[in-house]
C-alpha cells in the first residue's frame, strides 16, 4: 500500500512537472538565430585593436593632448573651425549637414568618429587608413581648416609647446620665418605651395613630423570615443540570459518585428552587421548624386588617393613595419565592384545623425528604406541592391528597430565637451 502511494506520488511530480515544461515560456528566437543577435551585441565588441603605425595611440598625455586639439578654432585660418565643429559630441560627433562646412562647403557629409578606431579605413571613400592619417587631411582642406602646416607648428610652438614636448620630444626651432614661413605647405593655395616647395627636404621633414605627431594625439583621443549599451542590447542580453522579463520591456512588438526583418527578409544585415553594425567594406547602393555634386567615384577614386598617400601605413611617418600594413598589402585595387561604392555608416546612434548617405541625400531614415525597397539604377558602377517589397508597415518597423540602437557615447564626460 505504501508503495503505491509513493508511485502514485512520483508519477504525480513527473506530470507536474511536464505541465510546467509546456507552459514555461520559451525563446522567440532559434539557436542559430540567437547566435546572429549576439554578434550584433555591444558585448561582443572586442578590445580595441592596436594602430602599429601610431605609437602613443594608447598614451593618455597624447590623448589630452589630442583632445585639446580637437576642440581649438585656433588651428583654421579663420579661427573658427576646429575638428569639433564638424564632430559636435551633441549630434554624436557629425554636425548635422548634409554637406560638411568648415571655412567652406565640402562635398561629404559628415561621418562620426564614435568607433572608428576599429576601422581599416576612414572616410566615406576610404582613402586613408588610420585614424592619424584621416585627422590631417582636414587640416589641410581647403573647404574645411583651410590651412597648412608650418601654419600649424608656428601654433604649437606658440601655445602648446609644453604639451607636445612632454610626449614627443623636443620641438625644433621655428621662429626663423624665412625659412619656416607662416604658411607653407603641399596645399591648393598656390602662395602657400610655392613657400613649401622654396624649403629644404629638412626643414619640410621638420614641420611634417610634428604635423604628423598632432594627427597621432588626434587620434588617441579618438580612440577614446566609442559607443554606449542601447536598449537593443539590453534586450539582447536578456535573450542570452532567459530574462523574460528584460526581454519583454526592452523592446516593442514592432521593435522586435524590426529586428526581424533587418535580420532577414530586408537583407539590412548584409552591410550593416557586428557589433558596430558596419562590415567597413565598400558597397555601390545606387545612392543619386548629390545636388549640383559632381559625380562621385567612392571607393574607385578613394583607393587610388590612399595608394598614393604620403601618410598610408607604409609611408616613412607611420611607425608600423611593413608585416604591421596587412590591408595595405592586399589591398583589392581595382574593379568594377569599386566604382560608386561608399563604406556603410556604422548604425549606432543612427537615429541621431540625420541626413543620410555620403552628401546627406535623404532627409530622414524614411527616405533611405524607399529607396533601398525600390534601389534605382547607380549614378556609376553597378547598384547591389534587389527591390525588396517592404509594406509601409514593415519600413516602420525597421525604423522602429533601428532607433533602438541609440545609446550615446562610452567616454568620459570631460572628453565630450571643449577643455
Amino acid at each position: 500500500m505504501k508503495k503505491t502511494f509513493l508511485l502514485a506520488g512520483t508519477g504525480f511530480l513527473i506530470l507536474a512537472a511536464l505541465a510546467a515544461w509546456a507552459f514555461w515560456p520559451r525563446s522567440p528566437w532559434t539557436a542559430e538565430e540567437t547566435e546572429l543577435l549576439r554578434s550584433l551585441w555591444i558585448g561582443s565588441l572586442p578590445p580595441l585593436p592596436p594602430d602599429p603605425s601610431n605609437r602613443y595611440a594608447d598614451d593618455p598625455r597624447a590623448a589630452q593632448f589630442g583632445h585639446q586639439l580637437f576642440f581649438d578654432t585656433r588651428f583654421s585660418t579663420t579661427g573658427e573651425v576646429s575638428c569639433g565643429t564638424c564632430h559636435q559630441p551633441a549630434l554624436m560627433f557629425t554636425d548635422g549637414l548634409p554637406l560638411a562646412e568648415g571655412v567652406g562647403t565640402t562635398d561629404r557629409k559628415t561621418m562620426t568618429v564614435i568607433g572608428t578606431a576599429y576601422s581599416p579605413w576612414q572616410f566615406w571613400d576610404g582613402r586613408k587608413d588610420s585614424q592619424w592619417s584621416q585627422a590631417l587631411a582636414p587640416l589641410e582642406s581647403a573647404v574645411e581648416h583651410g590651412g597648412a602646416r608650418t601654419m600649424y607648428v608656428h601654433l604649437i610652438a606658440e601655445h602648446y609647446r609644453a604639451d607636445y614636448e612632454a610626449i614627443f620630444g623636443p620641438l625644433p626651432d621655428f621662429s626663423d620665418r624665412n625659412r619656416f614661413p607662416a604658411l607653407a605647405g603641399p596645399v591648393e593655395d598656390p602662395t602657400a605651395r610655392a613657400a613649401w616647395d622654396a624649403m629644404t627636404p629638412e626643414d619640410r621633414d621638420a614641420v611634417t613630423l610634428v604635423f604628423v605627431n598632432m594627427g597621432k594625439a588626434i587620434a588617441a583621443y579618438e580612440r577614446l570615443l566609442l559607443p554606449a549599451p542601447s536598449r537593443f542590447d539590453q534586450y539582447v542580453e536578456a535573450v542570452l540570459n532567459d530574462d523574460w522579463q528584460t526581454m519583454n520591456t526592452a523592446l516593442s512588438g514592432d521593435e522586435v518585428a524590426g529586428l526581424r526583418l533587418f535580420m532577414g527578409r530586408a537583407e539590412c544585415i548584409n552591410c550593416h552587421n557586428g557589433p558596430l553594425f558596419t562590415n567597413n567594406d565598400f558597397h555601390n547602393t545606387g545612392v543619386p548624386t548629390g545636388t549640383g555634386l559632381p559625380l562621385d567615384r567612392g571607393r574607385a577614386s578613394g583607393v587610388q588617393a590612399l595608394l598614393n598617400d604620403e601618410f598610408n601605413c607604409f609611408s616613412q611617418w607611420s611607425d608600423a613595419g611593413e608585416q604591421d600594413c596587412a590591408e595595405l598589402r592586399f589591398l583589392v585595387s581595382e574593379g568594377e565592384q569599386l566604382e560608386g561604392a561608399f563604406k556603410p555608416s556604422t548604425l549606432r546612434n543612427i537615429a541621431e545623425t540625420a541626413p543620410y548617405m555620403h552628401a546627406g541625400q535623404f532627409a530622414t531614415l524614411e527616405e533611405v528604406l524607399r529607396h533601398y525597397n525600390h534601389p534605382p539604377a547607380s549614378p556609376t558602377g553597378h547598384n547591389e541592391l534587389e527591390p525588396l517589397g517592404l509594406t509601409r508597415q514593415e519600413r516602420a518597423q525597421i525604423i522602429a528597430f533601428l532607433r533602438t540602437l541609440s545609446g550615446g557615447v562610452n567616454a568620459p564626460g570631460a572628453l565630450l565637451q571643449a577643455p
